[in-house]
């Protein structure tokens, strides 16, 4: 089958390689579809992501096809349509015409959106489903959230308002970023544009000059210690970046903050794989029944290095605009 590959100079190549074979519990899936997350060029470039490397495919969510499956395997047929965050638990990344999984970490794609649109959703929407159930939130609870703009941060405005949860600021760095939350239902005063001086008075402003008892931290670096500033005594701090500052840090702990850290990863690890299932399922209830709408998403091509590396390249020059980057795989 045809694949970008990581070569032994850890350098990306096209390159063709064999089709998986299904194991017992597996099912094999033509991918039609692939989405593209910073993490796949933060694998080539930093020490602590490139631990997480299992194949020289990369990739980590995808649509398609059921093609075959294995002897075990009861909850799919041939021809069935799905979607699902491989991370590291297939036979190799999405970035390949083919992929084998096991049928525990997928699910049947949302009737009502294409396979490029459903191809966008894993990633960002396990993720912004874990906050969301993790948090328990309470209506009174005010809620900073930093680059909200971002895959993850849309998403996750989107299930917060599905569920009625408004009480919450959200930080973008551009005007076109605004418009976009806007369109997701976001009212003007919740938006705080974190490219403008007095960032710290700003986001206290916009909450009533209170600080916050949640602080949703999508960017960490410099964001990190502005989301401790902005914390209550007390309150949570959850960290979806691994990002936080040794300033933020001790702040954060003087501050006798709840520390959350959120993990997709984990749960593959222990081999927990309902919570994938479990997890796409209940987003596509909510995509189904219109409570949400997939990610705003941008075709950038079809399988091919070229591709890949403009992918990556908009990633890591924070040019997505609010979209999804997807590549066509078949």
């Amino acid at each position: 089958m045809k694949a970008v590959i990581l070569n032994k100079d850890f350098k990306l190549e096209e390159g063709f390689t064999e089709q998986p074979q299904p194991q017992n519990n597996e099912v094999l899936i033509q991918i039609k579809a692939s989405g593209f997350n910073p993490i796949d060029y933060q694998m080539l470039e930093n020490e602590l992501e490139r631990k997480l490397i299992s194949s020289p495919i990369l990739g980590r969510e995808l649509s398609g096809i059921i093609v075959e499956k294995g002897a075990d395997v009861t909850q799919f047929n041939i021809g069935d349509e799905v979607f699902c965050g491989s991370g590291s638990m297939g036979s190799n990344g999405t970035y390949a015409e083919y992929i084998s999984v096991p049928e525990a970490i997928v699910s049947l794609k949302p009737k009502n959106i294409s396979f490029e649109q459903a191809a966008s959703i894993p990633s960002a929407g396990l993720t912004s489903l874990q906050i969301f159930n993790r948090l328990k939130l309470q209506p009174q609870q005010t809620i900073l959230i930093t680059g909200a703009a971002g895959g993850v941060g849309s998403f996750l405005l989107k299930i917060l308002l599905a569920h009625h949860i408004e009480n919450f600021i959200a930080t973008v760095g551009s005007e076109e970023n605004r418009q976009m939350l806007l369109s997701l239902g976001v009212k003007d005063h919740q938006i705080v544009n974190y490219k403008e001086e007095n960032l710290i008075d700003n986001i206290l402003k916009a909450n009533h000059h209170q600080s916050f008892d949640i602080g949703i931290d999508l960017v960490g670096n410099y964001m990190a210690k502005v989301t401790a500033e902005v914390l209550k005594i007390n309150g949570t701090y959850v960290d979806v970046t691994a990002l936080v500052t040794k300033e933020a840090h001790e702040l954060l702990f003087n501050k006798g903050t709840v520390m959350m850290n959120i993990s997709n990863y984990t749960y593959g690890m222990a081999k927990q794989y309902d919570y994938y299932k479990n997890s796409l399922e209940e987003i596509t209830k909510l995509i189904e029944n219109g409570s949400i709408v997939p990610s705003q998403h941008k075709i950038i091509g079809n399988l091919s290095l070229e591709t890949v590396l403009e992918a990556h390249s908009i990633l890591k020059n924070n040019q997505t605009q609010g979209h999804k980057l997807i590549m066509k795989n078949s």
